[in-house]
């Protein structure tokens, strides 16, 4: 096993355990975040989530699919800054439509399925954050990058 995939089997591992991230996205240049229930596919090469088309943060991606997504273990300690990894995934985000939309719908709804109702309403868009990178952050400065494309 390489360097690189030793990484994703970690990452993997990591979001597990996580049901939240932070989706940042952008109107006109101008940053937008919003805390969002996720999920990741088994490859790793996409975060998906679930929103309303009426929000602020569907008319961002809209406009311009460049997001990021910020998933964490802190506690909210002071010895977090320390102690707390945190990954930064960054990509080109995009409704999922097509044949792929009822297996990446499963997958999510496996991970959060009292979000059922939510997902069958008509106006909510199932969103897959189409992963470039991954910045894994650790033990304050501890950086690495894992690159999901060449």
């Amino acid at each position: 096993m390489n360097k690189e995939q030793k990484g994703l089997g970690e990452l993997k591992e990591f979001f597990q355990g996580r049901y939240l991230g932070v989706l940042a996205t952008q109107d006109r240049g101008q940053p937008y975040t919003s805390l969002m229930a996720f999920a990741a596919t088994d490859d790793m090469k996409q975060i998906l989530f679930a929103t309303d088309r009426a929000t602020r943060k569907f008319a961002n991606l809209t406009a311009d699919g460049r997001a990021a997504m910020l998933i964490d273990n802190r506690s909210n300690r002071y010895e977090d800054i320390a102690e707390t990894t945190a990954v930064t995934a960054t990509g080109t985000a995009a409704v999922v439509t097509g044949e792929e939309k009822d297996k990446l719908e499963a997958l999510y709804l496996a991970k959060h399925p009292y979000l059922e109702a939510f997902i069958a309403v008509p106006s909510t868009a199932l969103v897959s954050l189409n992963v470039d990178s991954y910045f894994i952050v650790s033990k304050f400065q501890d950086v690495t990058k894992l690159r999901m494309k060449e």
